[in-house]
């Protein structure tokens, strides 16, 4: 049973809605980019879990502070006789291992080695699990969920499952794992307990609200839309319709979690969404969708 799901990371947003409105330099469109990925590959293995024995308890997307140090976890797998920590990568391409370095075999580049986070995440969980006084063995693993990738010159002993060898992995678990109990449901249940929400996404992005593009944008290929009819916009690259209500309320969103200091007033809904013309139609959907909190001139929408 999933007793934790895995959401769509906040950082991951704000760099989507900030991509569709400015230019993003080079650094955060090559993290954008990671950040993308990455996620895809977690949601694909997490749909392969999906279809684990209920009796299996997953936590996905875990982070902790112990002993002053932050370490994230993109799954935990409980067992009744195993504890499985899986760091999930998306890798492409070919890659190869020299003298514990990892390189792309096209560029020969250097690229972080993915076993020494994932060590770090087993060392700092076991000494958690030691504290709590959980006797269950613990093993880590690399998921590479891409099909498109290779690792050359990698050994026998290498705590990794391949593309090819997942199914074979996941089939062989089924058969030899015991069934969770009452002292794991507590377990996860703590576990879950000391989860902190990430709260550091987005420090250090450089935006303004006058110096970003304005329009409500096509959920489909991120153009601006424009309106169709009074109750209708439309985009007019990929032909996408989608109700004015539900545009503008979404829009909303991507204006709350990219300026949280700012309110939402109908002023500002009506500039971000720039192409309704009429100030009467934002304020009959922020009046009908949030709560009007009245302040006279300064009044806002929560």
């Amino acid at each position: 049973m999933i007793l934790k799901f895995r959401y769509e990371p906040e950082e991951l947003k704000m760099l989507r809605f900030l991509h569709g409105r400015m230019r993003l330099t080079p650094k955060d469109y090559s993290h954008f980019l990671n950040l993308e990925k990455g996620f895809s590959g977690e949601k694909i293995f997490d749909e392969l879990l999906e279809e684990s024995p209920e009796e299996w308890i997953i936590l996905h997307d875990l982070l902790f502070d112990y002993s002053n140090t932050f370490f994230q976890i993109d799954s935990l797998l409980i067992t009744g006789d195993c504890i499985y920590i899986f760091e999930v990568k998306n890798y492409e391409g070919d890659f190869y291992i020299e003298q514990d370095r990892w390189y792309t075999a096209q560029t020969n580049t250097e690229v972080k080695n993915p076993l020494l986070q994932l060590q770090r995440c087993e060392s700092l969980l076991r000494r958690l699990l030691q504290e709590l006084r959980v006797k269950t063995p613990l093993k880590a693993l690399l998921i590479f969920i891409n099909p498109g990738f290779h690792l050359y010159q990698s050994t026998m002993n290498l705590p990794a499952i391949f593309p090819a060898q997942i199914k074979r992995f996941m089939d062989k678990l089924k058969l030899k794992s015991q069934p969770a109990n009452k002292n794991h449901l507590m377990l996860a249940d703590k576990l879950m307990s000391l989860h902190l929400e990430e709260t550091s996404f987005g420090r250090g992005l450089e935006y303004t609200f006058e110096g970003l593009e304005k329009g409500m944008t096509c959920l489909s290929c991120k153009t601006f839309l424009m309106p169709f009819n009074k109750l209708t916009m439309i985009c007019l690259k990929c032909g996408m319709k989608e109700d004015i209500t539900h545009a503008v309320t979404r829009s909303v969103d991507e204006y709350r979690l990219l300026f949280p200091e700012l309110k939402v007033t109908t002023a500002n809904i009506h500039e971000w969404c720039k192409t309704i013309y009429s100030k009467k139609t934002i304020r009959k959907i922020l009046v009908n969708n949030y709560t009007l909190i009245n302040t006279g001139r300064s009044s806002y929408y929560k």
